[in-house]
């Protein structure tokens, strides 16, 4: 009977070393290709895209859109006051609130009822109504607010004045103004406000029989 030998082949060292280096080489590209195909994968898919980019672009945008319409809804305040402020005006130039004896209020419940649901009229408009010599005069070129934005309401008063008196009518209100966004801002006074204010200059008609 045959008895097989086995011999054990001892290797050096330093050819072992390159066997272990060769293999871990071996495995590196192995996994490259691995690791290649996973990051095309993660770069291609799209699951949950349109949310991420609307998340990115949903503040600014809605921010944008609420401020078009605050500036809209701004002029078209300035705009009903301005209306208010020609059709009030006109109660005076043609003597009907002289001649009636209106007070300051009662001119100003007049405005107010050409005024509709967007004022706070009772609370926060004003009236200023003076008489002057001549239309050279007349100077409304500064809003009526100090440095700090506050609005001076001291000097407003009512003088509708007589037939033929030269009068200016102010209606002034403070618009609340709620955004402020990348340097655009609509506030000119304190608070975070705008004024608002129409002014009509004019020459009383020759009411009551005078000429």
């Amino acid at each position: 009977m045959l008895r097989r030998t086995q011999h054990v082949i001892s290797l050096p060292v330093w050819v072992l070393d390159m066997i272990a280096k060769m293999r871990a080489r071996l495995a590196g590209v192995v996994a490259r290709p691995l690791a290649s195909a996973a990051m095309r994968r993660f770069v291609h898919d799209q699951n949950g895209a349109s949310a991420v980019e609307f998340a990115m672009v949903a503040a600014p945008f809605l921010a944008l859109i609420f401020a078009i319409l605050q500036t809209a809804l701004v002029f078209f305040a300035s705009q009903v006051l301005e209306t208010a402020g020609a059709d009030s005006a006109r109660l005076i130039m043609t003597g009907q609130a002289q001649t009636k004896g209106w007070s300051q209020t009662a001119f100003k419940d007049a405005v107010c009822a050409r005024i509709y649901g967007l004022f706070d009229c009772a609370g926060g408009l004003y009236v200023d109504v003076k008489t002057y010599s001549a239309f050279g005069s007349i100077n409304n070129s500064q809003l009526p607010v100090d440095a700090s934005g506050n609005l001076q309401t001291g000097s407003f008063t009512y003088q509708p004045g007589g037939p033929g008196d030269i009068v200016v009518v102010r209606l002034i209100y403070q618009w609340p103004v709620y955004l402020s966004l990348l340097g655009f801002n609509l506030s000119n006074a304190a608070a975070g406000s705008r004024v608002l204010m129409s002014t009509v200059a004019f020459r009383n008609e020759p009411y009551g029989g005078a000429s």
